[in-house]
């Protein structure tokens, strides 16, 4: 299957975030040459225009549902799991606690697997399948893993978690049962990386934190939500738990 197929007819390029080197889509790759992370550029001039906020109201809940600004073409098949359309919830007695009149909290445990994780690696393992890729890698401390592992095998595809040793038994056995090949580390996420890393001859779709492009698109969705549900008036402040950082990119990308 080519690119052009699959992605939108909007997606322009892949941009290298540091020096601007571009790239097509396939083959497949993570980094830049110079090993920086990739962007994912659209033509501006063909996305606008694109998008109807009235269409919204027609369509089901949850990330897909924003299809014009996402890189997948219409049409193209997914594995959705009921990621994204999470709710806004007023707090209001802490709101009060802080002085805050209008205070929110984004509640994403509605996620698959229970976790905001579920956004961007939804998007990766889904972009990347499309585009041929049937095996997936991801070091973790749990939520990644358990997305990676639960959307690979929505897709028929395959993936190798590597966690350390100290995980959560729970975490590991959901992994095991959703298929995924596990592999624990003695060490830390750091040493569960290395370890990916020197195990991985190219086979697999590596879709570590900002090691591919696309799960900053899955995060996405969650600055069109809050706009969405904000009525298209933006928070004065958001905080976030930065993590590996892909959430805070997609936000800002969003905006």
């Amino acid at each position: 299957m080519t690119s052009s197929s699959v992605l939108s007819p909007v997606f322009s390029h892949l941009e290298c975030v540091r020096r601007g080197h571009r790239y097509d889509p396939l083959p497949w790759r993570g980094l830049c040459e110079c090993g920086s992370p990739l962007a994912v550029r659209y033509d501006p001039d063909g996305l606008r225009g694109r998008f109807d906020r009235e269409k919204l109201e027609c369509r089901r809940g949850g990330m897909w549902r924003w299809s014009e600004m996402l890189p997948l073409a219409a049409g193209v098949p997914v594995a959705d799991l009921g990621e994204g359309g999470t709710p806004l919830i007023p707090a209001h007695a802490l709101g009060e606690e802080l002085g805050l009149a209008n205070l929110w909290i984004k509640d994403e445990s509605g996620n698959p697997t229970g976790s905001f994780k579920a956004r961007g690696l939804s998007m990766a393992v889904n972009v990347a399948a499309a585009l041929g890729s049937m095996e997936f890698a991801v070091p973790s401390a749990g939520n990644a893993a358990a997305a990676v592992s639960a959307f690979a095998a929505a897709r028929g595809a395959r993936a190798h978690v590597f966690m350390p040793a100290d995980t959560p038994r729970a975490v590991v056995t959901e992994c095991r049962v959703l298929g995924a090949d596990v592999v624990l580390i003695d060490g830390l996420i750091t040493d569960a990386a290395h370890a990916l890393r020197e195990q991985n001859d190219g086979r697999w779709c590596d879709v570590s934190t900002l090691r591919e492009p696309f799960r900053v698109e899955g995060k996405k969705t969650l600055g069109l939500e809050i706009a969405e549900t904000l009525c298209w008036q933006l928070p004065d402040v958001i905080i976030y738990p930065t993590g590996g950082g892909t959430g805070l990119l997609g936000m800002w990308k969003a905006f």
